[in-house]
């Protein structure tokens, strides 16, 4: 009952929050800070999986969520038909070559017994693909990015709806955490941990430097959205006459026709605005439900309880038969794969993939604060996580503003000090989240919906 109780004031807090943000500020910024929060939730929820369930330590997350921003640019962009003329089958081809490579070297594997001779032939067979596709791709390479590089210099992409990037995240950054699990997995936790932030740094580095693939730092900008344009909906005479009809009673009040409809038009704006975040939080919170059902059928299926038997204790777990490598790897690729659809819808909700945005350390830091504040483990807890240190990260700067603007509020306007303290506020951001985790592993070491344990009786 008292789980309960937790998840209801919690839960209540945050909806209080965002309310507050839409009263004291506008609501445009309240529904932008919900669904950056929306987000930040199914991101936590893939992070959970992994470190809640299976006790997986992956600092690689903002690796798979650019790879899920990646996805949304190779299915949503048209396809530069200049840059697959230039260079578009050398790149099909060097695909094809490092496939056979990684197949042959897994056969290689299979088939010859642990050896000098079977990591020479390896090393000889990485050695001569890795010159020979740079043979054929380095040319090609030059050419697609030569084609028109202010506004294209890579391949583009199908030309699909953006919503379909969001399944091709999870399947990409799924087969990213295959073959990171196939290499990790059997390391120590401390080792994974760093194993996969090392990952991560050189995904982002690829993504950062591969123009032809990405646009690189140069960014791919214009993305088409899943939601109506705010200009559209300005000039739709239905959005009008609903603005119109919603706000009657203060156009009636004012006299002149001229004014009436200046703040008809101020309104329509703000209100396209608004519908066009609605929408937004329509289709995040409708993956955030899918994925949260899924993954409760999944906690509380055997599997789910094998995992956390694995967890608690991988000594008896493999004593029983398990295989504890092999459900790792589930694991590892499940939540990634969710992770990767955080990171497609992102870039869904930006308009926009700039890789020099995605910052390993600094980033993957705060959801794993999400998961620990919500509660590991707990799907609601992390969740909540996900909600309440987004925002704080959001309202950090303008909280602190107002704090030390009340603290200096006897002072005189250009004291030296109190210039210096508020010009430190943006910093504050930092500190206020360290000073949350630390009160929450003080006073509720768990988190604030902690994981429901179950003890037989």
């Amino acid at each position: 009952m008292k789980q309960y109780k937790n998840i209801i004031a919690a839960y209540t807090i945050m909806i209080l929050l965002i309310i507050s943000v839409g009263v004291l500020q506008s609501w445009s910024i309240a529904l932008t800070i919900l669904n950056y929060c929306l987000i930040s939730a199914v991101m936590t929820i893939g992070a959970n999986i992994q470190w809640g369930y299976a006790g997986l330590i992956n600092f690689g997350i903002m690796g798979y969520t650019a790879l899920g921003g990646l996805a949304a640019v190779l299915v949503n962009t048209p396809p530069v038909k200049e840059a697959w003329k230039a260079g578009g089958m050398e790149m099909i081809i060097s695909l094809i070559l490092i496939i056979l490579g990684i197949y042959l070297i897994q056969f290689i594997l299979r088939k010859l017994v642990k050896s000098k001779k079977r990591n020479y032939l390896i090393a000889l067979i990485i050695i001569i693909g890795f010159l020979v596709v740079r043979y054929i791709s380095g040319p090609a390479i030059e050419n697609i990015e030569a084609v028109d590089p202010a506004k294209t210099g890579f391949l583009g992409g199908l030309g699909m709806p953006i919503v379909f990037s969001w399944i091709a995240a999870a399947f990409a950054a799924a087969l990213l955490a295959w073959i990171i699990g196939k290499v990790t997995l059997g390391l120590r936790s401390d080792y994974l941990a760093i194993a996969t932030l090392g990952i991560s740094e050189i995904v982002i580095a690829v993504l950062k430097h591969e123009d032809w693939l990405s646009r690189g730092v140069k960014n791919v900008t214009g993305l088409p959205r899943p939601v109506p344009y705010e200009i559209r909906l300005q000039e739709s005479e239905w959005f009008i006459n609903i603005i119109e009809w919603l706000n009657s009673s203060r156009l009636s009040a004012i006299e002149t026709i001229s004014g009436r409809q200046d703040l008809l038009n101020k309104l329509v704006i703000e209100g396209s605005s608004i519908y066009v975040k609605l929408c937004y939080a329509g289709l995040f919170i409708s993956v955030l439900v899918i994925l949260f059902f899924l993954s409760q059928l999944a906690l509380n299926s055997p599997w789910g309880r094998m995992l956390r038997a694995i967890r608690d204790n991988e000594v008896a777990a493999s004593a029983m038969g398990k295989n504890i490598v092999g459900q790792h790897l589930q694991v590892f690729i499940l939540g990634s794969a969710i992770i990767g659809i955080a990171g497609a819808m992102l870039t869904t909700l930006d308009g926009q993939f700039t890789p020099g945005t995605y910052q390993p350390l600094r980033f993957t830091f705060i959801i794993w604060v999400m998961v620990i504040v919500g509660g590991s483990g707990n799907n609601l807890g992390s969740i909540f996580g996900g909600f309440f240190i987004w925002f704080m990260w959001i309202e950090a700067e303008p909280i602190s503003i107002a704090f030390i603007s009340l603290v200096t509020s006897g002072m005189d306007y250009g004291d030296p000090i109190r210039m210096h303290l508020i010009a430190s506020a943006p910093h504050m951001r930092l500190f206020i989240m360290g000073a949350i985790l630390l009160i929450t592993l003080r006073f509720m070491p768990r988190g604030v919906i902690p994981e429901k344990v179950v003890r037989p009786s």
